[in-house]
C-alpha cells in the first residue's frame, strides 16, 4: 500500500476541519453522525413566509393575483366579489403544490326549484366530482337545502337512499312508517336531527311554532342523489289507472276523483295542531327517528367545542354520522384525518379556511363562508381555521356509523420521541409539549 505523503495529509485534515467548522449554506443542514435523532436528508427547512389570507369577503379593495414578490395584477376580466371570497385561489399560500380537485360548493350556485309553499336546492356529484372514492366505485355523499313556509308540506314521499338531516330554523313535523307497520311521528327543533333509512316512506311539515316556517339541511348517502329523482305519493298514483287504485283500496272509483293530476313535491296546507295525535298502529310505535342533538352538551376544548351524533348516541342513524363544531376567532380545527370516510362539510356561520394535503406533494386552500359545502377525502390531511372575526360554526358530516378522526398531534405525542425528533427535528422541550389527547380545537394565534 503506497504512503501517503505528509502535504497530503495535511491538505486533507485541513479540508476535513474547514467542513467541520464552516456553517451549512443558510437553510440547509449538515447530515450528523453523532446522533440517530438527526435528520439525515439535507433539504431546506420550511419556509417562515407569512400565509395568511390577505383578505377577507367584506374587504374595501381591489384584489389582485400577487402575494409578496410573486404573481401579478390582473388587467383582463376581474369578478370581484366572488374573489373577495376567494383570496386562497387567487393569491394562494406559498405551501400550495401540485393539483387537488375543486372542493367547495356554494348552495347559493344551486339552481333552486321554487315551489308553492317553500323551496329546495341540492348538491350533487355533478357540481363536486371530488366526491367518489379513490377507486371512483362507491359514490359518497349529496345534500339538499329546504324550506318550507309554516304548514307547508315536502309530500309522502320515499326513495333508495338514507336521509339525514339537520334543521337549521324553525320546527318541522315528521311521520314514518317502517316495513314491519309501525308508525311514528315527532316535532324536530333547531339544532336536533331526524333520519330515514333508505326506502323507508315519510313526510316532512313546517309547524306552526314559527311563524315562517322551517328550513333544514338534508344529506344523502349517495353523491348522485336527485330531489328529483325521489318517489312521490302523488306522482305514484297520477299513473295508476283508477280502476287498480279503487281495487286496491276497495272502494268505490269516485272516492279518488280529486287525486292530484302530477306531483305536488312542496305544498301549502294548514299547520298541524299541537296536539295531535298519530293513528295508533296495531304493531306499536317505531324506535325514534329523530334525536335531540341540541341538547346535547359539547366538550369545550381551547378553541371551541366539538359534540357528536352517530349511531352510538343516535341509534337510528345507522349510516351517517355527524360532529358538531365552532371554533372561535384566531383558532382552529385540529390538523387531522379521518382513516377511511369522506367528510361532507357544512358552514353555518363565520368564515374560514381548509387546506387539503392529498400526498404526493398535492396540496390546494380553499376560502368558505356561511352556506357554502365543502369536501374531503377519506385520509386527505385537513385542519380547518377560523378566519373571521366571529364564531365559526360547521357540521362534519360522514357516510358511516360513527365518527373516526386521526389526530397529528395526538399522533405525535405516542409516538417513539426519537422518531419523531428523527423526523421534525424538534427540540426535547417541544416533544415533552404534546398532547397524548386529542385537541380536537386549539386555540388562537401564538
Amino acid at each position: 500500500m503506497p504512503l501517503i505523503s505528509s502535504s497530503v495529509l495535511v491538505s486533507v485534515l485541513l479540508f476535513s476541519f474547514t467542513l467541520c467548522t464552516t456553517a451549512a449554506p443558510s437553510g440547509l443542514k449538515w447530515t450528523r453522525t453523532e446522533s440517530s435523532s438527526s435528520p439525515s436528508p439535507t433539504v431546506p427547512y420550511a419556509s417562515d413566509s407569512p400565509n395568511d389570507p390577505l383578505w377577507g369577503p367584506l374587504s374595501n379593495i381591489y384584489p389582485q393575483a400577487q402575494r409578496g414578490t410573486l404573481g401579478a395584477t390582473i388587467l383582463g376580466p376581474h369578478n370581484v366579489p366572488l374573489e373577495l371570497e376567494n383570496p386562497s385561489l387567487l393569491a394562494p399560500p406559498t405551501t400550495d403544490h401540485g393539483s387537488v380537485m375543486n372542493a367547495k360548493w356554494p348552495f347559493s350556485l344551486s339552481h333552486n326549484r321554487l315551489q308553492t309553499g317553500g323551496w329546495a336546492r341540492q348538491q350533487t356529484i355533478e357540481d363536486m366530482p371530488i366526491a367518489k372514492d379513490r377507486e371512483y366505485r362507491d359514490i359518497e355523499l349529496a345534500g339538499v337545502n329546504m324550506r318550507l313556509e309554516a304548514g307547508a308540506i315536502r309530500e309522502l314521499h320515499w326513495h333508495k337512499t338514507a336521509e339525514w338531516a339537520y334543521v337549521l330554523k324553525g320546527s318541522t313535523q315528521i311521520s314514518t312508517v317502517t316495513s314491519e307497520g309501525q308508525n311514528y311521528v315527532a316535532t324536530v327543533n333547531p339544532g336536533d336531527l331526524w333520519y330515514f333509512p333508505p326506502g323507508q316512506p315519510h313526510s316532512l311539515q313546517a309547524t306552526a311554532d314559527n311563524s315562517e316556517g322551517s328550513e333544514f339541511l338534508l344529506v344523502f348517502d349517495d353523491g348522485h342523489f336527485s330531489e328529483d329523482g325521489t318517489f312521490l305519493l302523488t306522482d305514484w298514483l297520477a299513473h295508476v289507472p283508477k280502476e287498480v287504485i279503487a281495487k286496491n283500496f276497495q272502494t268505490s272509483l269516485s272516492a279518488f276523483n280529486h287525486i292530484p293530476s302530477e306531483e305536488l313535491y312542496i305544498f301549502p296546507s294548514t299547520a298541524p295542531a299541537d296536539d295531535q295525535q298519530p293513528p295508533l298502529s296495531p304493531f306499536g310505535m317505531s324506535k325514534p327517528f329523530t334525536y335531540e342533538f341540541s341538547k346535547v352538551n359539547a366538550t369545550q376544548f381551547s378553541g371551541g367545542t366539538f359534540k357528536v351524533a352517530d349511531s352510538r348516541t343516535f341509534k337510528a342513524a345507522e349510516q351517517i354520522a355527524v360532529a358538531e363544531v365552532t371554533v372561535e376567532p384566531g383558532a382552529m380545527r385540529e390538523l387531522h384525518w379521518h382513516p377511511t370516510q369522506d367528510e361532507w362539510t357544512f358552514f353555518i356561520e363565520g368564515s374560514a379556511r381548509m387546506t387539503l394535503f392529498a400526498a404526493e406533494g398535492n396540496a390546494r386552500t380553499y376560502d368558505y363562508q356561511a352556506g357554502d359545502i365543502g369536501y374531503v377525502p377519506a385520509s386527505f390531511g385537513h385542519y380547518v381555521e377560523n378566519t373571521g372575526n366571529t364564531t365559526l360554526h360547521f357540521l362534519e358530516i360522514y357516510k358511516s356509523d360513527r365518527v373516526q378522526d386521526i389526530s397529528l398531534s395526538q399522533w405525535l405525542a405516542l409516538t417513539p420521541p426519537d422518531l419523531v425528533k428523527a423526523h421534525l427535528d424538534l427540540s426535547d422541550e417541544t416533544i415533552a409539549q404534546l398532547r397524548k389527547e386529542k385537541l380536537r380545537v386549539v386555540g388562537g394565534r401564538h
